[in-house]
């Protein structure tokens, strides 16, 4: 991914063992949990490892991945015509110096008002598997999205500029 020995943990975790009810607070440990779980399980560790995570809010509740057809189809209902927030967390591991750097970013999603019809045919697509706030806003569910305020990368789970600064701050040694 970037030249040197780096690993981005997708590893799988329990997310419901983490009990937070804050959305900042359950992506800072979630992210946290994704990068200590490949740290774990890694032969050869590399340099740096990192890991994120993204929750969907609606008046600071929080809205996971949906668990069945019938789940995402109340999410999105819960979602239409209305904003959410979108946190973004991640966890950069550096090896060398054994530190661990978090960082949330947050965006607000404001959704147009969604027909039964929309929603049937977004089902349809199973786009919504696995998508916390049963969507993805890099697909199909983009057409769905009126206005965005901040960042388009933390809603599809990569702050890229964050991350960037995140690196830069951690000295990365992005020219070797």
């Amino acid at each position: 991914m970037l030249g040197l020995p780096f690993s981005s943990a997708s590893a799988s975790i329990d997310e419901s063992l983490c009990t937070h009810t804050d959305p900042i607070l359950l992506t800072r440990e979630l992210s946290k949990l994704k990068v200590e779980s490949l740290l774990g399980k890694m032969k050869q560790k590399p340099l740096w490892i990192f890991g994120a995570d993204t929750v969907i809010a609606t008046n600071e509740k929080i809205i996971g991945k949906p668990k069945d057809r019938e789940d995402a189809a109340g999410i999105l209902r819960e979602l239409s015509g209305k904003q959410h927030n979108v946190y973004t967390s991640m966890a950069l591991y550096n090896m060398r110096k054994d530190k661990m750097d978090i960082r949330t970013c947050s965006s607000v999603v404001y959704f147009a008002a969604l027909t039964d019809a929309d929603i049937d045919w977004y089902l349809d697509t199973n786009e919504w598997q696995g998508a916390a706030g049963a969507y993805r806003m890099q697909g199909i569910a983009g057409c769905f999205v009126t206005k965005i305020e901040g960042s388009p990368s933390t809603i599809v789970g990569l702050p890229l500029n964050e991350f960037y600064a995140m690196l830069k701050d951690n000295s990365y040694p992005f020219s070797a």
